[in-house]
């Protein structure tokens, strides 16, 4: 065991801690639906038992089975920590090494309820996406990390660490994986059992990788899209904004208030549904929604207010969607843009409730009769696309937000296709953020000030703004704005209370921009302007962390849209070119078995090292997504890999050569 100056402990104690009842202050994941057989139970006890003394197993093992049969997973309770939980500033924790104590920070982060969804299930969001199995995974964690050096490496399997290993000071210090399983043993199915046996985890994208910093990164992701929505589909200027236009979708759970939140600076009116009253209280008592109404009457004549006075509100319904998109099409209001981010990579553990269903009495159902629940997901599915169909009849422009909506909508029987067989509606990657962002290396690049200090994130948003304004005099036409959307978001993110957490900050930047902020960060704490190490990272929704063909590769047309070379090499490549930790998942924002996720942390202390590993890394880390882009034929991905080689001599990529219609068609005609 390990002890703090600052007298924390971590590791398994030396005396067993007393049982601890479940703590009604915070929300709780939904039991999980039993799924092991009585062989399968004995093998669940049997490897939770494995953490502790063989005097303690009599004790806990009829604990773990009751935690088994009462909530279909062993999550380890009495070990939780009494500790509050928070990211505390880097010198708090008493470590042999400076990155280990920033993993732990980041860690803490991800777990703190003010964050996490359901902290003491260990879910950070997205209603499944987990940072460790069990309590007994986070206490030996910060143990490792506590007491590592420079010299060794933290391996960790879904959320188990496997140990410390000898490695070198330029390996990174954390190495995680998360679902990794054999391709034919991928199903929702064996996730459950395996799930349950403890073998294994599904750590979403940024949970299980340590690297979430809470809401703002969605609300900037958020307003990205529905700026660029409304440019594309309704022809608003960057100039004109988006003053008067309606945008209608629903989820204030495990993403927050982002969608509220973003509409507001991004300026348009937002109706948003939430069917979990607590969850839209408290995005309301947070400020993270304009409003709330109860009833659609009163949200429908509140929004007819706003959209003529052209005001930025987001304005919610403690309801089912459903129930207001039926609602909109009786009184005839129809949204300019429509989307959905219920939790539907998670359809059948309580991310989407089924209309008819109270949040209350849908988790009831999902306990008591799981295959009930299903049906009454899929039909709600069925009703609530017949909805989404005929506002856009009306002239509504809808997208799916990446979160597995068409695809479970389209697997419940949902008219949701086209005549060509494919979703009819596409997804905000594939026609919205694909070639306008991440084709041209644009994607989510954040940063978190270690110290803790709020004068040290505002030094930071400077430095930012002062590398985006040069940049922006010198870019060229076709990123330039771009450029200008994300120094507006910068100077603006500070006030609107975004920061949840650590003191972190994001923006949309491509590989110049990254280099460049980052190196400039990494001069400013030299410098002693900002005072202590800076962690940098990004969301693994970007150009190159991830293969996933109904999101983040969904424009990629060259048939490789079901591979996961990309994501696998970026986990690689950035262990070896200067990443802290990297992480590759199976798994993320669409679910399990249906997304490949890559990512990386990284430290930045001032030193001459770090400026070499901003610039072998972040350059690998954007080119690796654009030059597989490229390769696919997308063309701007072209322009910007080309953009790139130009720029650095040693980058050297293959090409695509274009083959004449005329060509293809003789070569078949001639047969």
């Amino acid at each position: 065991m390990v002890m703090s100056d600052n007298r924390q402990t971590y590791g398994i104690p030396d005396e067993l801690p007393r049982p601890r009842p479940l703590d009604g202050g915070v929300p709780h994941a939904p039991s999980r639906p039993q799924v092991l057989n009585g062989p399968e139970k004995t093998l669940a006890i049997r490897n939770a038992l494995r953490y502790f003394p063989k005097e303690w197993h009599a004790e806990l093992g009829k604990e773990f089975l009751t935690e088994l049969d009462d909530f279909g997973h062993i999550y380890m309770h009495r070990f939780r920590p009494d500790d509050e939980m928070y990211a505390r500033p880097l010198d708090f924790y008493n470590t042999n090494s400076e990155s280990a104590a920033a993993i732990m920070m980041m860690i803490q982060n991800n777990l703190d309820p003010n964050i996490a969804q359901f902290p003491h299930e260990l879910v950070t969001y997205g209603g499944n996406g987990t940072v460790f199995q069990n309590w007994c995974q986070y206490q030996l964690t910060m143990e490792y990390l506590s007491k590592m050096n420079d010299r060794q490496t933290l391996v960790m399997n879904s959320g188990h660490p496997l140990g410390l290993f000898p490695s070198s000071e330029s390996a990174p210090r954390v190495v995680i994986s998360n679902g990794m399983v054999i391709p034919n043993y991928s199903t929702q199915n064996d996730y459950e059992r395996m799930n349950a046996l403890g073998v294994t985890q599904y750590g979403q994208m940024t949970a299980g990788s340590y690297m979430y910093i809470g809401p703002q990164g969605i609300v900037h992701g958020t307003m990205i899209t529905i700026m660029n929505a409304a440019r594309k589909y309704l022809g608003t200027s960057p100039e004109e904004g988006l003053g008067g236009v309606l945008y209608v979708t629903s989820g204030l759970g495990g993403m927050s208030g982002a969608q509220a939140k973003a509409s507001v600076i991004a300026g348009a009116v937002c109706i948003i549904a939430e069917v979990d009253s607590d969850a839209a209280t408290k995005r309301h008592e947070q400020g993270w929604l304009s409003e709330l109404h109860s009833d659609t009457d009163a949200v429908i004549k509140r929004a007819r207010e706003a959209v003529q006075k052209k005001e930025a509100v987001s304005i919610g319904y403690s309801g089912n969607i459903v129930d207001l998109l039926e609602a909109l099409i009786e009184d005839d209001l129809t949204p300019d843009l429509g989307s959905d981010q219920t939790s539907l990579h998670n359809p059948w553990l309580g991310g989407y409730t089924p209309v008819g269903f109270s949040y209350e009495e849908a988790k009831e159902l999902l306990s008591k009769d799981p295959d009930g629940f299903k049906e009454h997901v899929r039909s709600s599915l069925r009703t609530h696309s017949n909805a989404i169909n005929v506002l856009c009849s009306k002239g509504m422009r809808f997208w799916d937000y990446g979160n597995a909506f068409l695809l479970e909508a389209g697997r419940s029987g949902a008219d949701v296709y086209s005549d060509d067989g494919k979703f009819a509606f596409p997804s905000y990657v594939e026609d919205i953020m694909g070639p306008m962002c991440f084709d041209y290396g644009f994607g989510p690049f954040r940063w978190v000030c270690t110290s803790g200090l709020q004068s040290d994130l505002e030094k930071s948003d400077k430095v930012a703004i002062a590398v985006l304004e040069e940049l922006i005099k010198e870019c060229p036409e076709e990123i330039v704005q771009q450029y200008q959307d994300n120094l507006r978001w910068i100077q603006e993110a500070g006030k609107h209370g975004l920061v949840v957490g650590s003191k972190a900050r994001i923006l949309y930047s491509d590989e110049a921009g990254r280099v460049s902020i980052a190196k400039a960060l990494n001069n400013a704490i030299a410098e002693g302007v900002i005072s202590a190490p800076v962690v940098i990272g990004r969301d693994h929704h970007d150009v190159s962390g991830t293969d996933s063909p109904y999101r983040e590769t969904s424009d990629i047309y060259d048939g490789s849209m079901f591979t996961s070379d990309m994501a696998i090499q970026n986990f690689v490549g950035d262990s070896f070119r200067g990443a802290t930790w990297v992480s590759i998942h199976n798994g993320g924002g669409v679910g399990w078995g249906e997304v490949t996720n890559g990512g990386f942390g990284m430290v930045i202390n001032g030193s001459e090292q770090s400026r070499k590993n901003i610039e072998s890394m972040i350059s690998w880390d954007v080119n690796n997504g654009i030059a597989r882009r490229s390769w696919a034929r997308n063309e701007a991905a072209r322009w910007s890999i080309n953009r790139a080689m130009k720029l650095n001599e040693d980058l050297d990529v293959t090409m695509a050569n274009d083959v004449d219609e005329s060509v293809i068609s003789d070569i078949f005609d001639s047969r």
